[in-house]
């Protein structure tokens, strides 16, 4: 009897999976593109190669996507993805299907059931803990930490000014480590007056590695991928950020624990660190010590490069847009007055050209260029088509963000003003911090940080083009772009400055 059971259980899986995937073929032919899909390893090949590579694929697919009313398939391996660039569709898809597909599963080599990778049983409870540390009574209590940690930011340009090109990745990411370190944890990582950080350098090279495996089909099977040198360098990154963040986390703990009293304690007492108040709101439900490292390496590691990453493009933009720089800053004189005055949190919603500029640049170059879904049921399109329940969704926010459908012929231009001339008709057509119940809780944390540096800075700054002799048309060309789980600059935000004592707008 057991047998004939197991028997009619195996016909009937081996049935509904053969079903399943001629559904998915059907659908992958009716959105046939240009790009040939081979055996095992699908569209696999076209993300080999180096992060440059990656992203141009990326890019390719997003545009095939623009210009196939929005959606267009693709392989990873025998994973099947609808890529989507249509705003309607994907805000049907990332608002009814909650759940990551299994690309993200190599990053959770990291950070485990952190939050933003977690599947939605255990991402839903745990969103309900995390989230009331983003409220915005907290997100006013940490501004003056952003706003002395700009202050060390302008000090640190200032060995710059008047020099050769230089990047000011290193400038922004060290800022925002210093400033989420100090609102994670209460403890001051120094990094800005340490910008040669171990924990810095082993999250590029993870991040690198990462997304490497992630879009390279045979790179995530595990026996193959622990034989390649690769493997080896990833575990070890992994130590250094694991290390150092356990390092903090157990520290914290310890001191709260022993109720130890400090100076700095005083300092600070008027706001609470993440981890004080992801402690007091799990309430009976404590996180174990895992737990919390694990959402504690996301809000850092998320943190950290989101707004350095967006702080970064946008003063290359200004660098190679300098009328657009001269309105930011006639703004900020309107606002400040005195421009040695430190930004207040009262001052950000007045800086309302800032804020389009900034949202502009997220526009043309997102830090998260695609995220990805797995439809946990069949979702019917406008266009007559049916998105297959178990199959992957690629939101594309890349393609999103410039498809003309939404943004018009100039979809390619720099322009901020488009964020100033009304709300979006389609809400999910800018997506730079993702959309729905998934969407990023960090999104009002990472502007705010990303408006108080660029304030402080820009008052007393003047950003110029890394080569002195740059026509309008090299000013004017795309900024070379990379893939490593962002989307990065592949010249490392390179730009020049000069004191703005030296010369009025």
């Amino acid at each position: 009897m057991l047998v004939y059971l197991f028997l009619v259980i195996a016909i009937l899986t081996i049935v509904i999976n053969r079903w399943k995937s001629r559904r998915i073929l059907k659908l992958s032919r009716q959105l046939q593109n240009k790009f040939k899909a081979y055996p095992l390893v699908g569209h696999g090949y076209a993300f080999s190669g180096s992060d440059v590579d990656r992203m141009k694929a990326f890019i390719e697919f997003g545009l095939e996507a623009i210009n196939n009313n929005g959606v267009t398939s693709l392989w990873f391996g025998y994973d099947y993805y609808t890529v989507i660039a249509d705003a309607v569709i994907a805000d049907n898809v990332m608002k009814s299907c909650l759940d990551k597909s299994n690309l993200s599963d190599v990053i959770q080599h990291l950070i485990g059931n952190g939050s933003i990778f977690a599947p939605v049983r255990i991402w839903r409870p745990r969103r309900k803990v995390v989230a009331p540390t983003f409220s915005q009574k907290n997100l006013q209590a940490f501004f003056e930490v952003f706003s002395q940690q700009s202050c060390i930011l302008v000090e640190r340009l200032s060995l710059a000014v008047d020099k050769e090109a230089f990047s000011v990745w290193k400038y922004f990411s060290t800022f925002s480590m210093d400033s989420i370190c100090e609102t994670a944890f209460g403890v001051k990582a120094n990094a800005q007056s340490q910008p040669d950080q171990p924990f810095l350098a082993a999250f590029d090279e993870y991040s690198s590695l990462i997304a490497a495996r992630m879009c390279q089909p045979w790179l995530r099977i595990d026996a193959f991928y622990k034989l390649l040198p690769d493997s080896k360098k990833l575990e070890k990154n992994k130590k250094l950020i694991c290390d150092y963040v356990d390092k903090v986390v157990k520290s914290k703990l310890a001191n709260q624990k022993d109720n130890i009293s400090s100076e700095e304690n005083a300092n600070r007492s008027a706001y609470k660190t993440f981890l004080e108040i992801m402690i007091e709101s799990s309430g009976n439900r404590r996180f174990t010590d895992e737990e919390l490292r694990e959402e504690i390496l996301v809000i850092v590691l998320a943190g950290t490069d989101t707004s350095a990453v967006g702080a970064s493009f946008t003063s290359a933009m200004l660098s190679r847009y300098m009328d657009v720089q001269n309105k930011v800053y006639e703004e900020l004189c309107e606002v400040f007055g005195d421009v040695s005055r430190p930004v207040t949190y009262e001052d950000l919603p007045k800086l309302k050209y800032l804020d389009a500029v900034i949202k502009e640049t997220m526009r043309l170059y997102t830090p998260v260029p695609v995220v990805s879904r797995i439809l946990d049921k069949d979702i019917s399109l406008p266009s007559g088509l049916t998105l297959v329940k178990d199959s992957g969704a690629l939101i594309n926010i890349w393609a999103l963000h410039r498809n003309p459908r939404y943004w018009g012929k100039d979809a390619e231009e720099f322009r901020p003003e488009r964020f100033l001339e009304g709300p979006l008709e389609y809400p999910a057509a800018f997506i730079p911090f993702s959309h729905g119940a998934r969407n990023c809780l960090g999104y009002q944390y990472a502007m705010m940080t990303m408006k108080t540096a660029l304030a402080t800075v820009l008052r007393q700054y003047r950003f110029l083009p890394a080569e002195p002799n740059a026509t309008e048309a090299d000013l004017r060309k795309p900024l070379r772009v990379k893939y490593d789980l962002m989307m990065r600059n592949v010249d490392n935000y390179m730009v020049r400055i000069e004191s703005r004592s030296k010369s009025s707008v």
